[in-house]
């Protein structure tokens, strides 16, 4: 019987460690083999079209860069390539996101690896894998297709709003933020006047506790 071939991942995160120990893990299990390994969307860009991968496996933080951007890059490029996000962040929060950007799956880091292996088999089969939390609230969004409001007020941020957002509540200043994104001080004040608004906040100190007790809940 003609073994089947191994699936080929490609993995974008930041952390070198993560990235070692994700490339033992696959390769250890008979069924994958990790093809690529990078840090940024620059590099990541590069090595899957050098690659070929079956699969992308992508970190929503990327350093200065978002990875919903690179995301939404990769499907532009490659639609056919399904990525499955891994992230510390909160899946109410950002597995949505990621699907309308273009992934097929959310895994959250502090899963075991088991939940992480049939991740990969799903959407390697063409599905979408979500904790089975998730699942009833985006069919929920699906069937009742609301024409306004959100259970969330998280939900009405814009990826950039939220991203603004969860820099703030890792205690950087604006003057970081636009530094980090790229963007003018000024843009930042924008954002943040923005999302003030949406949230309810009566001012900038109110929204950086905020901003640093949902980072904290949404790190677990």
């Amino acid at each position: 019987m003609k073994k089947k071939p191994k699936a080929r991942i490609a993995i974008v995160d930041d952390h070198a460690i993560v990235r070692q120990g994700l490339t033992q893990l696959l390769n250890s299990t008979g069924r994958f083999t990790v093809c690529a390994e990078t840090a940024s969307p620059a590099e990541a860009m590069l090595a899957i079209g050098a690659s070929n991968p079956d699969c992308a496996i992508v970190d929503l933080c990327l350093g200065k860069a978002s990875g919903l951007d690179l995301i939404e890059a990769i499907i532009g490029r490659w639609p056919n390539l399904p990525i499955l996000v891994l992230s510390m962040y909160d899946e109410t929060v950002y597995a949505e996101r990621s699907l309308r950007a273009g992934a097929r799956g959310y895994v959250m880091k502090r899963e075991v690896s088991e939940t992480l292996m049939e991740a990969l088999r799903e959407v390697l089969a063409g599905e979408i894998y979500v904790a089975r939390s998730m699942r009833s609230r985006i069919l929920q969004h699906l069937v009742a297709a609301r024409a306004k409001g959100a259970d969330s007020p998280f939900e009405t941020l814009t990826n950039r709003e939220l991203e603004v957002f969860r820099l703030l509540g890792e205690g950087q200043a604006t003057s970081e933020i636009a530094g980090r994104l790229s963007l003018s001080v000024k843009t930042i004040e924008t954002y943040c006047a923005r999302i003030k608004e949406k949230l309810d906040v009566p001012n900038a100190r109110e929204l950086t506790r905020r901003a640093i007790l949902w980072v904290e809940k949404s790190r677990g």
